[in-house]
């Protein structure tokens, strides 16, 4: 396979946290975003040791929607509209920060005490301008309530939008496509012209595209109406994610996103005045604005 097929293929920027690596292929210098996707981390996977765990502390988000979804671990979600949620592997977590949201992420004592595991993916969701601004808003989707699609030794969880003939119940403000794909040995399914923009990850294992092997994280952006067949000889796990393309930009820095630069410039300040509301139950802690964020949009 050639690699006419790809707009661009995107390698991971890795940060070592302590204990477990985050790989983020979006945002990148290359492109910002595919579809609404606009970051797309993997963490782990990892054991931690006994008694350790993450501590995300309370941090904000504007004019996006974060996505949690995960392979292995376990995750307590608290956000400034007093929910606490607490994900489990192949269930889906949709944080809407619309026009301000505060969240924090830790481990459950449960994981802490028997050395968590921590293993999947994180995305953040760009919102069309027409809802950059609504009321916050979570929602938890139990693994049951997924469609999964069974073909030919693969298994296709649909976390969003609709693929395969069939429809995950999660929240979509923009033409959303996200699934998990786990292939057995000599397992494929088809990848469809189903969306304006797509990209597939492989998250672990291996996996080849038409026969091109594909590089563990590494984002291979499709070109438009591409089809082609996944395949694994021995096994694998790969995200297909993407969606309608936005007509305009968005710009990235830090935890918020927007389609206005002066917004973002609002958020930082309302963020160091201590004007964005706190996370009831777990109000002790915050992540200070940084000087020089990890994540940002170019130009």
């Amino acid at each position: 396979m050639s690699d006419d097929r790809f707009t661009q293929i995107i390698t991971p920027v890795t940060h070592d946290l302590g204990g477990f690596k985050v790989h983020r292929t979006l945002p990148s210098r290359p492109r910002t975003m595919v579809g609404p996707f606009i970051f797309f981390d993997q963490m782990g996977p990892a054991h931690l040791e006994t008694g350790t765990g993450i501590d995300v502390r309370p941090h904000p988000h504007i004019n996006l929607a974060t996505v949690t979804y995960l392979f292995a671990g376990a995750i307590d979600h608290r956000d400034s509209l007093g929910t606490f949620a607490t994900i489990e592997p192949g269930a889906v977590n949709l944080m809407t920060a619309g026009n301000g949201i505060v969240h924090s992420e830790r481990s459950p004592q449960s994981e802490r005490d028997t050395g968590p595991e921590l293993s999947g993916i994180q995305t953040w969701l760009a919102l069309p301008e027409r809802y950059e601004e609504i009321d916050p808003a979570f929602e938890h989707v139990a693994a049951a309530d997924l469609p999964v699609i069974e073909t030919h030794k693969a298994k296709a969880r649909i976390i969003m939008g609709s693929l395969w003939g069939a429809t995950a119940p999660t929240t979509t403000y923009a033409g959303t496509i996200y699934a998990d794909i786990v292939l057995d040995s000599d397992g494929s399914v088809p990848i469809d012209a189903e969306a304006d923009e797509r990209a597939i990850y492989l998250a672990t294992g291996e996996a080849s595209l038409d026969g091109m092997p594909l590089q563990p994280q590494t984002l291979y952006v499709l070109r438009p109406g591409t089809t082609a067949k996944l395949y694994s000889r021995i096994g694998g796990r790969v995200m297909l994610c993407g969606g309608e393309a936005f007509a305009t930009p968005r710009h990235v820095w830090w935890n918020f996103v927007s389609s206005d630069r002066g917004r973002i410039d609002q958020a930082k300040q309302d963020w160091k005045a201590g004007l964005f509301p706190t996370v009831p139950g777990d109000d002790k802690e915050f992540i200070p604005i940084p000087e020089v964020p990890k994540t940002v949009s170019y130009p």
